[in-house]
């Protein structure tokens, strides 16, 4: 027997709110996925992105209570390009979105961005810069 990646998951406090924010990043979660108390998105290569309600959580769970301090997890989406990562971190936060890091030319080699999603994890904005 073999375990393999299958899936991210996420508890999240406000399933439209972070419908919304993924379906602006491009995640296909299914019409009405915003008033379930579970949603999944495909993504490429087979894996899934999996949100879950605080209250879906509770049900089996019910000593669960949502972490405190700074955020543990973060995603990370690779754009086309630099101006790519500009432009959707301008997107991102013109619509509302908190900007954790504005884009900078990291001294890895990469344009490099952060945006908060409804519940505080991390989502990278990231591009290789030159050839």
């Amino acid at each position: 027997m073999t375990a393999r990646f299958d899936a991210i998951g996420l508890v999240v406090s406000d399933m439209a709110a972070s419908v919304a924010f993924y379906r602006r990043l491009g995640f296909a979660f299914p019409e009405d996925a915003e008033n379930q108390p579970h949603a999944e998105a495909g993504l490429p290569g087979g894996l899934r992105l999996m949100l879950d309600t605080e209250e879906t959580v509770r049900s089996f769970l019910p000593e669960w209570r949502p972490p405190t301090g700074g955020g543990r997890t973060s995603l990370a989406l690779r754009c086309d390009g630099p101006d790519e990562v500009d432009a959707l971190y301008a997107e991102l936060v013109g619509a509302g979105c908190q900007g954790e890091l504005k884009p900078w030319d990291a001294f890895w080699g990469q344009r490099y961005a952060v945006v908060l999603d409804p519940d505080g994890n991390g989502v990278d904005l990231f591009a290789p810069l030159g050839p």
